[in-house]
């Protein structure tokens, strides 16, 4: 017996939304009721060009994608119309979809998954306040290269002390002999 076509694309959506999530290190889902036409271009602008998936759901294929995945605790944030921000980078979606919110009051941020795990609107708005994830890495690197030049610093110090030991020494031999 096959499957109804309808069913298939069901299927098939679901199949969908569970690749995107599993993909991505960071999902958000929103609800965009009340926003026109060329606010929900801009979104997808801005979304899009931080390389940032936003795609409309129906929310029972959602709750089934999810449910897959063995995510149980986003059913209470299925309400009225959705749409879902699949990204790599967690703090730049979380940017991106706070300060539109906070220029636009319609779009509600729901919640997020971040590697699969929820988190709260608060949580997503601490995400927007850090540096982008190329600074993180620099302030990491010149964290660790600081005792790094410490210790080069430290050996230099002792290689320029032992060479003046041994001049000093070398001086010594050298009225000695004469």
């Amino acid at each position: 017996m096959t499957k109804k076509p309808q069913l298939l694309r069901k299927e098939q959506a679901v199949n969908e939304i569970k690749q995107n999530i599993d993909q991505s290190a960071f999902s958000v889902l929103t609800d965009y009721r009340g926003l026109d036409v060329a606010e929900v271009t801009e979104l997808r602008a801005k979304l899009r060009e931080a390389g940032v998936t936003y795609k409309v759901a129906k929310n029972t294929l959602i709750k089934l994608a999810a449910h897959d995945l063995g995510i149980m605790d986003v059913d209470e944030h299925l309400e009225g119309p959705t749409a879902i921000a699949f990204s790599v980078d967690p703090v730049v979606t979380a940017k991106i979809l706070t300060e539109f919110a906070k220029n636009h009051k319609d779009l509600e941020i729901k919640t997020g998954l971040l590697d699969k795990k929820q988190v709260s609107v608060d949580g997503i708005k601490e995400l927007a306040k850090l540096p982008p994830k190329e600074i993180l890495l620099g302030q990491v690197l010149g964290a660790m290269q600081t005792p790094l030049y410490g210790f080069a610093g430290s050996l230099a110090g002792v290689m320029r002390k032992f060479v003046y030991a041994l001049d000093q020494i070398r001086e010594q031999k050298a009225n000695a002999e004469a």
